[in-house]
C-alpha cells in the first residue's frame, strides 16, 4: 500500500513521449537525470519504474490489466504518490477507456495529476475519482481540463469529494464550455442553494456558450446563425445528458434555479435530485420547467420533504408535458390524496409519455387502486409502484398466481411454444421487446388474465438487469411445448418461479 500520510508537491506528469517526465517539479527523490528518466520505457515497465521513482509500492492488479479496457483500482489505498505513478502509465495507453479510483485518498495532488494525464491519454472514456478527499483545488484542476475539452471523457463520477461553493462555482464554469462529458455524477458533496443556483445557471446558458464555441472554433460567419442554432437545438451530443445531483444541500432556492435552467435546456435527459430538501417550492419550480422542457425522460425526486401540496403543484407540468417516462417521488410524506393527483394527471394528457411513477411508501385505498386500473385501460404501459392498500394490510394478502405458471399452463393446453408466444407480440421481430410494449401486449392480450401486480412480476423476470428491454432470444430453440415451460427455461428462472 502506498504511503499517503507524506504527500509531495503536486509533479508535473511526462508528455506522450514520456521524455518530459518529472522535469521542473520539486522533489526529494534522488534522481540524477529526471527528464530521461521514461525515456524509451511503456506499459508495465514504465508504471514500475515510476513506483521506483515515486517510492510506492506497485499495484498487481494494474500492470495485469494494463492490456484490457476496464482497470478497477477502488479502495487500494493509492494515496498522491501511487495515482502519479498510474497516471504516467496511462499517459500514452491506447487501451484502457475505463478506471476506476474511488476511495483512495488521492487529494487534490492527485487530481491535479490525473487532470494532466488526461490532456495527453487518447483513450480514457469513463472516469471515477470519487471519495477522495480531492476539495476546491482538485475541482479546479478538474474544471480546468473541462473547460478546455482537453480530453476524451464522457462519464465522470466526482462523488463525495467535499465540493462547496467555491467547487459549484469553477465547475459549472466549465461545464458551461464543455462538449464532451455526457454524464457527471456530483452527489454527496456540499453543494447549498448557491451551488444551485450555479448549476442552473449552467444548464440555462448551455446551447448559447455551445453556439459561440462553435463559432469561434469554425469561424462561422453571422449569415449561419440561423443554420446554427437549428443544428445544436438538435445536437445532443454536444452536451450533458446525465446528472446526478443527490445528496446535497440545494433545498428549495437552488431547485428553483435549477427548474429556471431546465426550461430552456434540450440535453439533459436524466436528472437526480434525491435527498435535497427541495420542499414543495421545489416542486413547483419543477412543475413550472415540466410545462416547457422537451428532453427530460428521467427525474428523480425521491426524499425530498414534498407533500400533497407540492405533488400537486409538479402534476401542473405533467399535465402537459410529452416527454418524462419516470417519475420518482418514494419517501415523501404524500398521502393517497397525492398520488391520485399524479395518476389523474397522466390521464389528463395525451401527450404523456409516463411508463413508471414511484410512491413505493404511500398507503392506497381501494379507490385508488379503481383509479389506476381505469387509467392503465387507455395507458396499458403505465407502472405505478405505491405502498399497501388500507383494508388489506390486517387481512391474508391477496394471492397472486405466479404469471409464469399461468403462462406454462397456457401454451401446454394449445402446445404453443414460449417463443412462439413472445413473437406475436414482437412488431420488430428482432426478439426484443420494449418493456413498455411487452407490458401493453400483455394486458391487452384476453387469452391468459394478468393484472398490474403479475405482469411487474414478469417484467422483473425477463428484465432482470433492468435495461427496458426484454429479450427472449435465448427461447428460440426450445422444442414444442409438450415438456413443461419451466423445464425448457433458464435454471436462473425456474428458482423465481
Amino acid at each position: 500500500m502506498s504511503d499517503t500520510s507524506e504527500s509531495p508537491e503536486p509533479l508535473s506528469l511526462p508528455d506522450a513521449s514520456a521524455e518530459k517526465a518529472m522535469q521542473g517539479s520539486d522533489t526529494d527523490l534522488e534522481v540524477k537525470d529526471p527528464g530521461k528518466a521514461f525515456a524509451g520505457v511503456t506499459g508495465a515497465e514504465l508504471y514500475l519504474e515510476a513506483c521506483r521513482l515515486m517510492e510506492v509500492v506497485p499495484v498487481s492488479h494494474f500492470t495485469q490489466n494494463l492490456a484490457k479496457p476496464y482497470i478497477n483500482l477502488s479502495h487500494h489505498g493509492l494515496g498522491p504518490r501511487g495515482v502519479k505513478a498510474i497516471a504516467i502509465a496511462l499517459v500514452s495507453n491506447a487501451t484502457v477507456t475505463r478506471l476506476e479510483l474511488e476511495d483512495n485518498c488521492i487529494l487534490a495532488e492527485g487530481a491535479i495529476c490525473i487532470a494532466e494525464m488526461l490532456r495527453e491519454n487518447c483513450s480514457l472514456q469513463e472516469l471515477n475519482i470519487s471519495n477522495n478527499h480531492l476539495g476546491t483545488e482538485g475541482a479546479e484542476a478538474i474544471a480546468s481540463l473541462l473547460l478546455d475539452n482537453a480530453s476524451y471523457l464522457y462519464a465522470l463520477r466526482l462523488s463525495g469529494n467535499s465540493f462547496g461553493e467555491e467547487a459549484a462555482s469553477c465547475l459549472a464554469e466549465a461545464l458551461m464550455g464543455n462538449y464532451q462529458v455526457k454524464k457527471l455524477d456530483l452527489s454527496h458533496n456540499e453543494f447549498s442553494e448557491k451551488g444551485g443556483q450555479l448549476l442552473g445557471q449552467m444548464l440555462a446558458k448551455m446551447s448559447h456558450a455551445m453556439t459561440w464555441w462553435v463559432i469561434q472554433k469554425t469561424g462561422l460567419r453571422a449569415s449561419w446563425l440561423v443554420h446554427l442554432l437549428t443544428l445544436i437545438s438538435t445536437a445532443s451530443n454536444m452536451a450533458l445528458e446525465i446528472l446526478d445531483l443527490s445528496w446535497n444541500h440545494l433545498k428549495r432556492k437552488g431547485t428553483a434555479a435549477l427548474g429556471t435552467g431546465l426550461r430552456g435546456n434540450g440535453a439533459l435527459k436524466i436528472l437526480n435530485l434525491s435527498w435535497n430538501s427541495i420542499g414543495n417550492e421545489g416542486a413547483q419550480a419543477l412543475g413550472e420547467a415540466l410545462k416547457v422542457n422537451s428532453a427530460l425522460v428521467h427525474l428523480d425526486i425521491s426524499n425530498n420533504q414534498i407533500n400533497n401540496e407540492g405533488a400537486k403543484k409538479l402534476c401542473r407540468g405533467l399535465e402537459v408535458n410529452g416527454k418524462l417516462k419516470v417519475l420518482k417521488m418514494a419517501n415523501n410524506p404524500l398521502t393517497v390524496e397525492g398520488a391520485s393527483a399524479l395518476v389523474i394527471s397522466v390521464r389528463k394528457n395525451p401527450n404523456s409519455m409516463m411508463e413508471e411513477i414511484n410512491i413505493s411508501n404511500v398507503l392506497v385505498n381501494e379507490n385508488f387502486i379503481k383509479l389506476l386500473d381505469f387509467v392503465c385501460q387507455t395507458r396499458p404501459e403505465l407502472d405505478v409502484i405505491y405502498g399497501e392498500v388500507e383494508g388489506r394490510i390486517s387481512k391474508i394478502p391477496k394471492q397472486h398466481p405466479n404469471p409464469m405458471k399461468l403462462i406454462q399452463k397456457y401454451l401446454n393446453e394449445h402446445n404453443v411454444r414460449l417463443w412462439d408466444f413472445f413473437q406475436k407480440i414482437d412488431k420488430d421481430g428482432n426478439m426484443k421487446i420494449p418493456v413498455t410494449a411487452f407490458r401493453r401486449a400483455m394486458l391487452q392480450q384476453s387469452s391468459i388474465p394478468l393484472d398490474q401486480v403479475q405482469i411487474r412480476e414478469l417484467v422483473h423476470k425477463l428484465d432482470r438487469n433492468r435495461t427496458g428491454i426484454v429479450d427472449y432470444s435465448h427461447l428460440k430453440e426450445q422444442k414444442p411445448a409438450q415438456k413443461p415451460v419451466e423445464g425448457e427455461m433458464k435454471e436462473e428462472e425456474k428458482e423465481d418461479m
